[in-house]
């Protein structure tokens, strides 16, 4: 194993090494100035190589970048911003912002156990984070008191190492059959199914939360409060908090995964309804669904973490029925109380006022007739409740709607393709695709999942036709030249929706010119028809270099029909490189202009370096004609 940089040591001669903030079995991190940035303090963090091994393989160095790349889409303000990733000397670093603060572990033993208060507040400011990488199928799997930071300049709580490097090398291990793997987690605060089985689900997370709450309120440890004999805890001994909280922890660290919370949103429900002084006093809770795209039940991919803001909903407790009051009250049939019920309250009134009248009226007729026989006893009047037609019941507190969220999203389809994307959608949110088209050009879009409809507009905002509204699919011949869009929306009443995308444009067929008169001559034999070419299949990802880096790496698979198409933004005047680092077939790319047009000595290369004429997006589709995984290194330098 190499020994721990230097201090002094300057990384791709702008990062300088000035302290070793920590190591451990499978990494390093270090303070360090980046003299891009006006010295401004960033983390390295190191890769180091396992036991026995004095470099990287290549599979060790393809899972890095491939987990880099989805650090690199992480943005939230308590998440440390990426940064870049490189590799000196057969070591692989990657760099982060530096968070200037205090862990909660030193907090801990400089101040000792929090308020309930104050861990209130910390769990309402750590439920966001979690909501934001769970939404992209995301789970940390090491939430501690030492992976959280009190950040000095507002004092939010900030997650720190999502373990890319711990990660890489446990899925590394989990290849080798021969070496035993490391699992992910810290024992006492990582649920027993993440320690046995290596398997983590969001509930993990909100199990490892809620242990680092109950060591924040009682200043133990996880070992102290712990029974691993009958599997309960014992912390609330050593706390003075209220039921209502107490039931949230003691819900969210349940053993059985299925006993706890199973997503961000009901343990926010759950915190907010369980107020200091009430059993469950109903109150608003934040509604942390992210995306309409479910996250995968169990995660067994990257332990790192693209979010939204979050609705506010109402959530009523089950546990007691209450009115406008506060108070306990008599439940009607329907579960609410019958004094708020006009109706009933009034109907209750008269038969109240008529049976009173019926026992006056027969106390009296007895006196009255007192010593003689009846012939027959007297039939009792017809009694008929009818409700007081001015009375109507109050009607239902409306909910409160969330605003509307419209997204804008270029989409690059060249004449004789079919570029399919996948997404997801909220009730509350509609996305535009945009398309550029040409008069006679045919659009074809369509559409598949359940709950989403589309709208076809033309470049001035208008249905293309009668037929391109709220519909699953269109294909029409564009009227003009112009920007069109595919507008896509949630069906009313549907939460949360995914879909998938097709659209694609074909060239308008030339029109037949008229037949010259037939003259007296053979006909000549009709020439074989040809069959149309294939449509190939095209995945756009759009690149942007890592702040403060010019090149980046990705890594996909491509083959016959399926072109990988790479979009970034270069300004006139930049010198835009890209090279196949790695291939494991005969793979190879063309670059086209941002006006759609092929640049002529970048056509079919596996290497190109050239001066962009003009500012716009540019686009790197990688084919090969057989099926191959690649590594291509995107450079944009002035």
């Amino acid at each position: 194993m190499q020994p721990p940089l230097p201090l002094g040591t300057v990384l791709q001669t702008r990062y300088r090494v000035i302290q070793l903030l920590g190591q451990g079995g499978f990494g390093r991190t270090y303070l360090a100035e980046d003299q891009g940035r006006f010295n401004e303090h960033c983390a390295i963090k190191e890769f180091v190589p396992q036991q026995g091994e004095d470099h990287f393989s290549s599979k060790a160095t393809q899972l890095f970048q491939r987990e880099a790349a989805i650090l690199y889409q992480i943005q939230h303000p308590q998440i440390p911003q990426f940064r870049a990733t490189f590799e000196v000397e057969q070591r692989l670093f990657l760099v982060q912002d530096y968070v200037e603060g205090t862990p909660y572990r030193e907090l801990l033993s400089q101040r000792g156990a929090f308020s309930e208060s104050e861990v209130r507040q910390f769990l309402q400011q750590m439920l966001p984070v979690l909501a934001h990488i769970h939404a992209k199928g995301i789970i940390h799997r090491d939430i501690s008191p030492d992976n959280i930071i009190l950040r000095n300049r507002d004092r939010m709580p900030v997650l720190i190492d999502f373990g890319v490097v711990k990660e890489v090398v446990t899925r590394i291990q989990l290849a080798d059959s021969t070496q035993h793997a490391t699992t992910v987690g810290k024992p006492g605060y990582a649920p027993s199914e993440q320690m046995q089985t290596g398997r983590a689900y969001p509930s993990s997370d909100l199990y490892s939360l809620a242990v680092t709450a109950i060591v924040l309120l009682t200043a133990r440890e996880p070992q102290d409060l712990f029974d691993d004999v009958n599997l309960v805890w014992h912390w609330q001994h050593y706390a003075t908090v209220s039921p209502g909280l107490a039931q949230v922890l003691n819900k969210a660290t349940s053993y059985r995964p299925g006993d706890r919370y199973q997503s961000v949103s009901e343990m926010a429900q759950a915190l907010g309804s369980a107020l200091p002084g009430t059993a469950a006093a109903p109150t608003a809770a934040p509604n942390y669904a992210q995306t309409a795209s479910a996250a995968p039940p169990a995660s067994q991919m990257r332990t790192v973490a693209v979010g939204r803001p979050y609705q506010v909903t109402t959530a009523v407790s089950p546990d007691m029925p209450k009115t406008r009051a506060g108070t306990p009250s008599v439940l009607d049939d329907d579960g609410g109380s019958i004094w708020e019920n006009p109706v009933a309250v009034a109907a209750l009134g008269i038969g109240l006022a008529l049976v009173a009248g019926i026992g006056g009226w027969g106390v009296v007729n007895a006196l009255n007739n007192q010593g003689q026989a009846p012939d027959t006893a007297p039939e009792p009047p017809e009694i008929t409740i009818e409700p007081d037609p001015n009375l109507t019941p109050e009607p239902a507190p409306s909910q409160p709607q969330s605003r509307p969220v419209e997204y804008n999203q270029r989409l690059r389809v060249r004449t004789g393709e079919s570029v399919t994307v996948n997404g997801s959608l909220r009730a509350n949110e509609t996305i535009n695709y945009q398309v550029q088209g040409q008069q006679g050009q045919t659009l074809t879009a369509q559409i598949e999942g359940e709950g989403v409809l589309m709208t076809v507009l033309d470049p001035n905002g208008n249905p293309a036709d009668d037929a391109s509204s709220r519909v699953l699919g269109w294909t029409g011949t564009l009227a003009s030249n112009g920007q069109y869009v595919v507008q896509l929306s949630p069906v009313e009443g549907i939460e949360n929706s995914t879909y998938r995308l097709t659209v694609s444009l074909a060239e308008p067929e030339p029109e037949p010119e008229p037949e010259p008169e037939p003259e007296p001559e053979p006909e000549p034999e009709p020439e074989p028809e040809l069959e149309p070419e294939p449509t190939a299949s095209v995945s756009e990802q759009r690149v942007r270099l890592p702040q403060g880096q010019d090149s980046i790496l990705v890594a996909n698979s491509v083959g016959p029909g399926r072109i990988r198409r790479y979009v970034l933004n270069v300004r006139e005047g930049q010198v835009l490189e890209a090279s196949v680092e790695e291939a494991t077939g005969p793979v190879v790319f063309n670059v086209l202009m941002p006006t759609g047009d092929p640049i002529g000595n970048a056509n079919t290369v596996r290497q190109w370096e050239g001066t962009a004429q003009m500012g716009g997006d540019y686009a790197i589709d990688v084919v090969s004609p057989s099926s191959a995984e690649f590594t291509l290194r995107i450079r944009v330098r002035q």
